[in-house]
């Protein structure tokens, strides 16, 4: 393993943890507000900023805002179609929480966002969410908008040399987020959370922002 590798494996697992450390926070205070009756949705957590407005391109090509998708709770992953195993899964699981959610699904906006734009054009997009479900949608847009996007969910993304040396694949981190109708964060799902957690999690938001 090259010392490149070795270096862009290090900064990945840091910034895990670091996500992690905050999503522990934030669920330690989403329980208080629970105990106390307040919706999970509205409890505020300063100091932790995770998610925010973007500028991407959707499947149709058409330049889209966070503010495209207000009043839908959304599912975010960021990965990429040449992805051999980890998105293609995480992207059967949101599949198959929608499909638990029945009629509440309608309420949810599962977004996939490219970080690797130099392959992943709007119609690659397209035909790659198609594969998992109709209600997914793929984004992508210049290095620089993606880079941005990245940086808003704590997203840790690198080129690195395919195994076979033909190409290139792309080191990433691998949380599903969830955002609600107004944008804000809500809880983050860790690579192979069940559909069922993942439905059951949505569900509960929903329920409570109706009370």
């Amino acid at each position: 393993m090259t010392p490149s590798r070795v270096l862009r494996i290090a900064i990945g697992i840091l910034a895990g943890l670091i996500l992690a450390a905050l999503v522990a926070f934030w669920t330690v205070r989403q329980d208080a507000g629970r105990a106390g009756g307040v919706p999970a949705g509205a409890i505020a957590t300063p100091g932790v900023t995770i998610g925010g407005d973007f500028r991407l391109v959707d499947e149709t090509g058409r330049e889209v805002t966070s503010a495209d998708y207000a009043g839908k709770y959304r599912l975010i992953f960021f990965g990429f179609t040449f992805c051999p195993d980890i998105c293609p899964t995480e992207l059967q699981l949101i599949a198959r929480a929608l499909d638990a959610l029945g009629p509440d699904a309608a309420a949810v906006q599962p977004l996939f966002v490219s970080i690797d734009p130099e392959r992943d054009g709007p119609a690659q997009l397209a035909e790659y969410t198609d594969m998992f479900h109709p209600a997914i949608v793929g984004l992508t847009g210049t290095p620089e908008q993606v880079a941005a996007a990245a940086r808003a969910f704590r997203v840790y993304y690198a080129k690195a040399p395919a195994a076979d040396g033909s190409t290139y694949t792309m080191d990433h981190s691998t949380y599903t987020y969830l955002m609600g109708p107004d944008g804000g964060f809500l809880t983050v799902f860790p690579r192979g959370t069940g559909a069922g957690e993942i439905a059951d999690a949505i569900r509960q938001y929903i329920r409570s922002a109706s009370r």
